[in-house]
C-alpha cells in the first residue's frame, strides 16, 4: 500500500503497520514551544495550572523569567496574554480545550480577536478521546466557537511532529491562533521532512494511478487523519480509490485543494473528532456548496455530549471508526451515481 502514499508528503513508511509509533500531539507542542522560545525572546508562556498536562513544563524550566503560572483562572489567562501581546510579546496560553477556549471565549473574542492580538491559545485534551474525564471535560465544540471569530486561525495537527511544526509556525504568523491537541497517543504519520504550512492542506494518499481520478476524497483533521488512511487502504481492497487530505488548518481553509478534490473526485467525506455542526465538515461544505457542489457526508459526533469511558470505546460508540468512514464513502458514491 505504501506505493499509493503521496511521495511528496514524505509520510512515515510504517503508517499502515500495527507497530507504528504513537505519541500524544500535546508532546509536540511542548517541544515546539521550547524551539520557538529559542528562536525569539519575545515568546512567553502562560498556563492555567496545567503545566504538566499541557506539556508546558519544559518551557517553564528553560525560561522561568518568561513563564507565568496564572492558576485556575482561564479568563484572566487569555486577558493577560492579550495585554502582553499589545506590548510586543508573543504569548502562548495553555489549558484544557474545554476551559480555554471554552470558558474564556468572550475574553478571547473581545480582548484578543477584536484587537487582532497575536496570542496563541492551546487547547489540550480536546475530543471525546479524553476518555474517563467525561462530557464536562470533552471539548467537541471548540473548532466551531473559534473558527467563527474574525481574525482567528484554527489548527488541528494530525500528530506530535505536526504539532511541533505548527507551534513554531504559530510563533511567526502574527495572528490570534487556536490549536487543539489530544491527550491520548495517536499514530505518528508524518516525518521531519513532511511539508507543513499554515493554511495549506496536504494530499497524503491517492488510490488511483496518476493518470486517473479518484472515486472520492476523504478530508480529515487531527486524530482522525490516521483512520482516514486506514479507511483508504480498506477501500482500495474493494477497488474503490480515494484521495486522503490532511486538512490541519480549518481556518483559513485551503480552498484550492478542497475544490480541486471536489472537481476531480466528485464526492467528499469529512472526518473529525468534533460535533458535526460548525467544525471541519461544516467549513468544507460552506466552500463546496458555493463553488462546486458534490455529494458529501460529514462524520463526527452527532449532536451529543461525550461520556465517560476508555478512548477507543468512545470512538467506537460515536462512530469515529474506519468502518464508518468506509460506509460513508460507499454512500456518497451511490449519491454520485444518481
Amino acid at each position: 500500500m505504501s506505493d499509493m502514499l503521496n511521495q511528496n508528503a514524505h509520510l512515515n513508511p510504517k503508517v499502515f503497520d500495527e507497530d507504528v509509533e504513537q505519541v500524544p500531539s500535546r508532546n509536540g507542542f511542548g517541544e515546539g514551544l521550547v524551539l520557538a522560545g529559542d528562536e525569539n525572546p519575545n515568546v512567553v508562556g502562560l498556563c492555567a495550572d496545567l503545566t504538566g498536562s499541557t506539556k508546558m513544563q519544559a518551557f517553564a524550566d528553560k525560561f522561568p523569567d518568561r513563564f507565568i503560572q496564572i492558576g485556575v483562572a482561564e479568563q484572566n489567562l487569555v486577558t493577560i496574554a492579550s495585554g502582553m501581546a499589545a506590548v510586543g510579546k508573543i504569548p502562548f496560553t495553555s489549558s484544557y480545550a474545554m476551559f480555554s477556549p471554552g470558558r474564556s471565549w468572550e475574553q478571547i473574542r473581545t480582548t484578543i480577536c477584536y484587537n487582532d492580538r497575536s496570542v496563541k491559545i492551546i487547547g489540550s485534551h480536546a475530543g471525546i478521546s479524553v476518555g474517563p474525564d467525561g462530557a464536562t471535560h470533552q471539548a467537541i465544540e471548540d473548532i466551531a466557537i473559534t473558527r467563527v471569530l474574525p481574525n482567528m486561525v484554527v489548527i488541528a495537527p494530525a500528530d506530535s511532529i505536526e504539532a511541533r511544526k505548527a507551534t513554531v509556525a504559530m510563533a511567526k504568523n502574527g495572528k490570534p491562533t487556536y490549536m487543539r491537541l489530544s491527550r491520548e497517543k495517536v499514530p505518528v504519520i508524518t516525518t521531519e521532512s513532511t511539508p507543513f504550512e499554515i493554511g495549506q492542506a496536504l494530499v497524503l494518499y491517492t488510490g488511483s494511478d496518476p493518470e486517473k481520478k479518484d472515486d472520492a476524497a476523504i478530508i480529515a483533521c487531527g486524530t482522525m487523519v490516521h483512520r482516514a488512511l486506514l479507511a483508504a487502504k480498506a477501500l482500495k481492497e474493494h477497488k474503490i480509490s480515494v484521495r486522503v487530505i490532511n486538512c490541519h488548518t480549518i481556518k483559513p481553509l485551503d480552498k484550492k485543494t478542497i475544490l480541486q478534490a471536489a472537481e476531480e473526485c466528485g464526492a467528499i467525506v469529512t472526518v473529525e473528532e468534533h460535533q458535526i455542526y460548525g467544525g471541519l465538515g461544516s467549513a468544507i461544505a460552506e466552500v463546496v456548496s458555493q463553488n462546486f457542489p458534490v455529494p458529501m457526508k460529514i462524520i463526527g459526533v452527532e449532536d451529543h455530549f461525550g461520556e465517560s469511558g476508555e478512548p477507543n470505546e468512545l470512538l467506537e460508540k460515536f462512530g469515529l471508526t474506519v468502518d464508518t468512514i468506509v460506509k460513508a464513502v460507499t454512500q456518497v458514491l451511490r449519491m454520485k451515481e444518481k
